[in-house]
């Protein structure tokens, strides 16, 4: 081989280890958030355009509010114009959907750039103000996608959480204006995870319903609430000569604290409950550091007895919870009667532990 010939081989060999792994990967990366960036600026520009049209559109509106049928003639004759033109997404429905945004929303200053079109669309549908604000702030916190938004939404997370929690609370929480401080503030009740995708069956095995919760454990985690981490799952726990396992293990960075699960396909017991306690208890004495808040137990069951569960466990209890799990979403319907029925019987149990006192 000639000098020439054996430069060459040495250049190729060198441009080679520049291009390592690792450059490759950044070079990826750029692209990647390059092009993350445009489209949530075409997303953005989409928001802005159906706001300007909103704007736009109350703004001549108002010129004939004398007539009260004047709005409605605009909103049909504009859609007229525009349909054959840019397509069904300026139809009546969407006009008036810009008209609506922009009364919800009349400063534009005020536009979340991290929401897109089919985000706001499901904001500008919440009639309550403080539901609106609550689910626009956690989409924004949480980086929901517009997916993930419809899902919280249809699940009704926000009335779940004011189950046992006050609305100033649950706002309080989400607009970071201070860290939960019990686990009630964090943990739902009923749960909904249907995204499992189990079927639909008379029984099925603990060990199925762990290893679809592993499956999706970021949609798990999404709906177990605020600041849970993974941990590990079926943690052996050593007892002298006796073995445990727990079903999983959680960290919540905002409580401090790890979070110990054992899921039950059936009606909890209180010796399931006895169980879980053992587990906390050496989380508390063996894994806790004294920097960190005391362990909690969560036992995630198919049905529980409230009074039951509460005379099994300490009056002062605040780290044991019993929460029910449910594998299809109901209807919206039924899913607000379940809500407003555990409301009642909440109430009815505050005003009975009042009437004792």
């Amino acid at each position: 081989m000639s000098k020439e010939d054996l430069k060459r081989e040495l250049g190729d060999l060198t441009w080679k280890d520049a291009t390592s792994d690792k450059f490759i990967d950044d070079i990826r990366q750029i692209i990647d958030a390059a092009r993350s960036q445009a489209v949530r600026s075409v997303d953005f520009c989409r928001v802005q355009m159906y706001w300007h049209m909103g704007k736009r559109i109350f703004e001549e509106e108002q010129q004939g509010k004398e007539r009260a049928d004047y709005g409605t003639y605009l909103i049909k004759n504009l859609a007229r114009q525009l349909e054959p033109e840019y397509g069904s997404g300026f139809s009546v429905r969407q006009l008036e959907r810009c008209r609506q945004f922009y009364r919800l929303y009349p400063i534009a200053s005020t536009l979340r750039t991290q929401l897109n079109w089919s985000q706001y669309k499901m904001l500008i549908s919440i009639d309550d103000p403080d539901k609106r604000e609550y689910y626009e702030l956690e989409a924004i916190n949480n980086c929901w996608t517009a997916r993930e938004t419809e899902r919280q939404i249809n699940s009704q997370l926000y009335e779940r959480l004011l189950l046992s929690n006050d609305k100033e609370a649950v706002l309080a929480v989400a607009r970071k204006e201070r860290i939960p401080q019990s686990p009630l503030e964090i943990v739902k009740d009923p749960m909904y995870l249907e995204f499992l995708g189990l079927e639909r069956k008379a029984t099925y095995y603990e060990k199925d319903l762990e290893s679809a919760i592993i499956t999706h454990l970021q949609h798990f985690l999404l709906e177990m609430g605020k600041g849970f981490t993974f941990v590990a799952r079926q943690k052996r726990i050593l007892l002298e000569d006796d073995e445990f396992f727990a079903d999983l293990v959680l960290y919540n960075r905002l409580l401090r604290c790890f979070v110990v699960m054992e899921l039950k396909t059936g009606k909890l017991t209180h010796q399931d409950l006895g169980q879980l306690q053992m587990y906390v208890n050496y989380y508390d004495r063996i894994e806790k550091t004294a920097e960190e808040n005391p362990t909690i137990g969560i036992l995630l069951c198919t049905d529980k007895n409230d009074t039951a569960v509460r005379m099994a466990l300490p009056e002062d209890n605040k780290t044991i919870l019993a929460s029910e799990y449910k594998l299809y979403l109901p209807t919206q319907e039924k899913l607000i009667d379940e809500v407003n029925s555990v409301r009642r019987m909440m109430e009815n149990s505050k005003e009975t532990e009042n009437l004792n006192n």
